[in-house]
């Protein structure tokens, strides 16, 4: 008698909050998708700073032990569960599960999937997903700057960065961007006016560049860094802040007391919104979520990631990909993640299709 094959699935799990070696690899059986669910294989998951900020403990979306880190997949629908219609086996599709792409199999909402255009490298087109997204949103929808307009973007080189450079480009910014001397090249090959944060002074440097200063500043720092990008604006201008990995280091937590502690700087960032308000000059900072703006509006992120992925198929973005990591070793990309200097983004593939395209 013949006996099916059981597929396995290797997963990415959070076993304690803290460092890179809290990620453990665990092999167990295949998923089965629910009513309304869909299988995906895993083409490309995405590795980001939340989801360091998440094994660390304090990303307000932080689950609860234990858990599997992702923010953003490509995959391929494998299985349909009951009721499914609109998708089929075998279309691309791309995801932003918040947390579990870190595996080789996921079952998600068919509500939750976007298609991919064919032809696409999973690698670049997950880099939309967070990224890319983060970055449209804040310029097209927070914000909407006027061509010839000066922006700042801090960690220009890094994922998020180097999609605010492209986009500003395409909508006709002067762009400047902090990074390191190392990487001041690559930002000056994406169109923007790199500043060595470790040897300059930003602020003074947007001074003397600008005379006035920026018209918006996009802020993933967070923290007390906001009033610096605050002296960085002209008269009337914003700073969007959407992250807070100046509560990293080395890619470990500053606070150094351990634990879930999720909701802290989103506490802090509120009480700097409203401070922002009685201030002087009429400088305002304006908070991006990606994650609340696609529960609000799922609708929204959708159709700006359709817009992204297109733009994606014309050529006219290029999304770098500074690794491709084989899914076991997504510790290994959480360490590179944590030293810095990283280009672009790190893209963790299922082991053997990151093999086959070089990753050690």
């Amino acid at each position: 008698m013949l006996v099916a094959s059981i597929v396995k699935n290797t997963r990415i799990v959070v076993t304690k909050y803290g460092g890179p070696d809290a990620l453990q690899v665990v092999q167990e059986e295949c998923p089965e998708p629910k009513r309304g669910e869909v299988r995906v294989r895993v083409l490309a998951a995405g590795v980001a700073l939340p989801d360091v900020m998440m094994r660390e403990g304090f990303h307000p979306e932080t689950p609860a032990l234990p858990f599997t880190p992702g923010w953003d997949l490509v995959g391929v629908v494998e299985k349909l569960g009951a009721g499914v219609t609109q998708v089929q086996p075998g279309q691309v599709v791309a995801a932003l599960p918040i947390f579990g792409a870190y595996t080789e199999y996921i079952c998600l909402r068919q509500a939750e999937l976007v298609p991919v255009p064919s032809g696409l490298d999973p690698a670049e087109a997950v880099s939309l997903i967070l990224n890319y997204v983060t970055a449209y949103q804040m310029m097209h929808r927070s914000v909407k700057p006027k061509p010839g307009q000066r922006v700042l973007i801090h960690g220009a080189a890094g994922g998020v960065g180097s999609a605010l450079l492209q986009l500003g480009r395409l909508a006709g910014l002067e762009i400047y961007g902090t990074c390191s001397a190392q990487s001041a090249a690559a930002v000056s090959a994406m169109g923007g006016i790199p500043i060595d944060y470790r040897n300059l002074d930003f602020v003074q440097e947007i001074r003397r560049l600008t005379g006035d200063g920026v018209d918006v500043v996009f802020d993933g720092i967070g923290g007390s860094y906001v009033w610096r990008s605050r002296e960085a604006l002209r008269r009337g201008g914003k700073v969007v802040v959407y992250g807070f990995t100046g509560s990293l280091s080395g890619g470990r937590s500053t606070s150094g007391s351990g634990g879930r502690h999720r909701f802290r700087e989103a506490a802090t960032l509120t009480r700097y919104v409203v401070a922002s308000w009685f201030l002087p000059g009429r400088k305002r900072l304006v908070p991006y979520s990606i994650q609340w703006l696609k529960r609000v509006k799922p609708a929204v992120f959708r159709k700006d990631l359709t817009t992204l992925l297109e733009l994606l198929r014309q050529q006219k973005i290029k999304p770098l990909v500074a690794q491709r990591i084989p899914l076991s070793a997504a510790r290994r990309a959480h360490e590179l993640l944590g030293r810095g200097g990283i280009t672009g983004k790190i893209v963790l593939l299922p082991d053997a299709s990151a093999t086959s395209a070089g990753a050690a």
